[in-house]
């Protein structure tokens, strides 16, 4: 580990006025971390505006090649885009800063720990003052199948997304508001409204988007697990916020059901939401300001040998993004 916390510690955000800089801000605050100050950083656009929070109002400064340098800041928090991270991470580092990055350019490199805490903590205390916090679909992915892999072992698993337009930020949200309104899209490809569209990011040569792309990798790379059969079809919906994930999974040992539900029960931040005779399962209304994975429709796949099916939802800003990060630093402050 590169750099040793000390307590009361000095943050800062990147992409504090955006929709998960903004998420950092609000459970920073609802889990009272030991922060001494706080710097918010954003873009030309948002700079001199004011963002309160606890009890100050604290001024937004414009990202740039000084912000980090004399300030003693020991944590920045990247919740801006891939673009951003790629240019100014490194300047972070460089000024003696450890960075828990949201955006997917440092996810797969060697060196930089991808980390779900339930997980795999552990591979935090070896970084270099880099840490990558995994796509909001493939946390509750890796959520959901570890105790699968701990108890079975994993042959095939096949995800399915249904993602929700927050997954795309503000102007995604803004592109549901306005399509349901009559207008054309500005943001997603086709009308999200009343839709349902099999793009997320861009297609590959092999006709995989980008997100299947990163849902493939990073469940392998947060797994240890670099030759899992995977494939992944992601979907955005016209839902406000939450994920949902269709997960169909091949184990390489036979289970009883009975005991993959109580195995999930007794899994960390893991919900067992399965009593579907009482119309009891997950869905995006039900994990939305939650911080745990919710896990239902739990049933055999007849299909094929040890086949099992389940159905995921779970906070996409949350879990799958702040709370996930909040989390990082809370392990890094255990093990100050």
């Amino acid at each position: 580990m590169g750099i040793k916390m000390t307590i009361p510690f000095t943050c800062a955000v990147v992409g504090a006025s955006g929709m998960v800089g903004g998420m950092f801000l609000k459970i920073l605050e609802e889990r009272n971390l030991p922060i001494d100050k706080m710097y918010l950083y954003a873009s030309s656009r948002s700079a001199g505006t004011k963002i309160k929070w606890k009890n100050e109002s604290i001024i937004v400064e414009e990202l740039n090649e000084n912000s980090f340098i004399g300030r003693g800041i020991d944590v920045v928090l990247f919740g801006a885009g891939s673009t951003v991270s790629k240019l100014y991470v490194p300047m972070a580092v460089e000024a003696g800063c450890v960075v828990i990055d949201n955006a997917s350019y440092w996810r797969m490199e060697k060196n930089v720990p991808l980390v779900v805490p339930e997980i795999n903590k552990h591979t935090l205390y070896n970084h270099d003052c880099i840490i990558a916090n995994p796509n909001c679909c493939v946390v509750p992915t890796v959520m959901a199948l570890k105790p699968l892999l701990d108890n079975y072992g994993l042959k095939r698993v096949v995800v399915s997304t249904y993602q929700a337009v927050s997954g795309g930020g503000v102007k995604g949200i803004n592109d549901l508001e306005n399509t349901l309104g009559g207008f054309e899209p500005e943001f997603f490809p086709h009308s999200i409204a009343y839709n349902a569209i099999p793009h997320i990011d861009v297609f590959d040569e092999d006709g995989y988007t980008g997100e299947e792309r990163k849902m493939i990798d990073e469940v392998r790379k947060i797994l240890q697990l670099p030759n899992l059969l995977i494939t992944s079809t992601n979907v955005r919906i016209p839902v406000l916020n939450g994920h949902s994930l269709s997960i169909n999974v091949e184990l390489e040992r036979p289970f009883e059901l009975n005991d993959v539900k109580e195995i999930m029960k007794n899994s960390p931040s893991i919900v067992l939401y399965d009593e579907p005779e009482k119309n009891i399962y997950p869905m995006p209304i039900i994990a939305t300001g939650t911080d745990d994975v919710y896990v239902g429709r739990l049933r055999y796949d007849r299909s094929c040998k040890n086949g099992l099916n389940m159905w995921v939802c779970a906070d996409n800003t949350r879990k799958g993004a702040a709370t996930n990060a909040i989390q990082i630093l809370e392990s890094l402050l255990d093990n100050k």
